[in-house]
């Protein structure tokens, strides 16, 4: 069997480093191609020399030499900025784990696609920026999009050998995040601390607090459009707060079928990497005798009004989706940075959305990068500035 080359965009974070345990556990299928990081230069020089890596890339400049030092007395390219990452995606590959958060993880992607390269997506943004653009480039390079996030994995499981055109809902599921049970009072004043608290999952700080908003939910609804082709009024969230079950289809027959199994990112990745086959894989098997309950409940909108304005996002189209992401992209900074509140993030959001739903801002094209980038710079400006007023 001919090793499969595998890149990750995003190599130490939680997708990557448990694409990497996967890909230890079947050294006999899988070879790592290239990984590529950011600040951390030191896991990745670890993990380049533990799976043999032949490229390393750090996003920045400035750890450059720090992660050539790393990596001395090795024969493994090292890389660093804009341009050596755009080398990175652009080798030859099987695969490549877009893991990368936010849109800075949306022009390797496309990058990797058109190199010929099957692309996993755990990138969500990817979708929500520019859905039409990247599908296209995959169909034109005859490559696969393939699910890492747990609920759109779940969807692309449950919809094996049925007919699109006989789906009636897809239901995305949710933890509720750290702040499920506080009132919308309370939630005035959480800090960035409580925000990632994950009482489930064990994710990266920006994705966390995402989750703890919401706003990693209204993203995700739209990606489910943008990947299955879905109307928006076919999506619906629930709040499931023991994270068993990660997504449900509902079908024209009444039948649904629900993807269910632990909550362990694993899966997901492993479901993908082995190309929608399904592997042996070493986790924690449920036992249904010991689940007492699964209980699902409507969002409520007032605490949680990222989700309302994901619809608003869908029924806008063309490139609202790559405004909506900035935009919270740099609401999410400055909430970390305590410059605004947690609950103002989704106003500053709205007041982006509103303004340019209202604006002639001469981006339009939802399959050119120009325009799609275009459009995210003018939203992360206008998100800024928006911030700067905020009390």
């Amino acid at each position: 069997m001919a090793l499969k080359r595998v890149s990750i965009f995003g190599a130490t974070g939680s997708i990557g480093q448990n694409t990497l345990d996967l890909i230890g556990r079947d050294p006999e299928r899988f070879q790592v191609d290239t990984l590529t990081g950011g600040h951390q230069v030191d896991q990745l020089a670890q993990d380049a020399k533990k799976y043999g890596a032949r490229m390393v890339v750090t996003a920045y400049d400035d750890r450059y030499q720090a992660l050539k030092s790393a990596l001395s007395g090795t024969d493994i390219q090292v890389g660093a900025g804009a341009s050596a990452m755009k080398e990175a995606a652009s080798r030859p590959a099987d695969m490549a784990m877009s893991a990368i958060v936010g849109a800075a993880g949306l022009e390797p992607g496309l990058t990797a696609m058109n190199a010929g390269a099957n692309l996993l997506l755990a990138n969500k943004e990817s979708m929500v920026a520019a859905g039409a653009l990247t599908r296209t480039t995959a169909r034109e390079n005859n490559v696969a999009l393939l699910p890492v996030d747990s609920e759109h994995s779940g969807v692309f499981q449950a919809l094996q050998g049925e007919r699109r055109d006989t789906i009636e809902r897809v239901i995305l599921t949710a933890s509720g995040g750290a702040f499920r049970d506080y009132t919308l009072e309370q939630m005035q004043s959480v800090t960035p601390e409580q925000a990632c608290d994950h009482p489930t999952w064990a994710m990266g700080q920006r994705i966390t607090v995402d989750s703890a908003s919401m706003f990693n939910k209204a993203l995700e609804v739209i990606e489910a459009k943008e990947l299955f082709d879905l109307a928006p009024e076919q999506i619906e969230v629930l709040v499931h707060r023991q994270s068993l079950v990660h997504a449900l289809v509902e079908f024209q027959d009444a039948g649904i079928i629900a993807h269910v199994g632990p909550h362990d990112m694993r899966h997901a990745i492993g479901y993908a990497l082995y190309g929608g086959n399904r592997a042996n894989l070493p986790l924690e098997r449920l036992d249904f005798t010991k689940i007492a309950r699964l209980d699902f409940a409507a969002p409520d909108l007032k605490k949680y009004p990222s989700i309302d304005l994901a619809y608003q996002v869908m029924r806008a189209g063309g490139l609202m989706g790559a405004a909506f992401n900035a935009a919270k992209e740099k609401a999410l900074d400055a909430f970390l940075a305590r410059q605004i509140g947690f609950l103002q993030m989704s106003e500053v959001v709205k007041s982006v959305i509103d303004t340019l739903s209202d604006t002639d801002h001469g981006f339009e094209d939802a399959l050119n990068l120009e325009h799609i980038l275009g459009m995210d710079a003018l939203a992360r400006d206008m998100a800024e500035r928006v911030c700067a007023t905020q009390k």
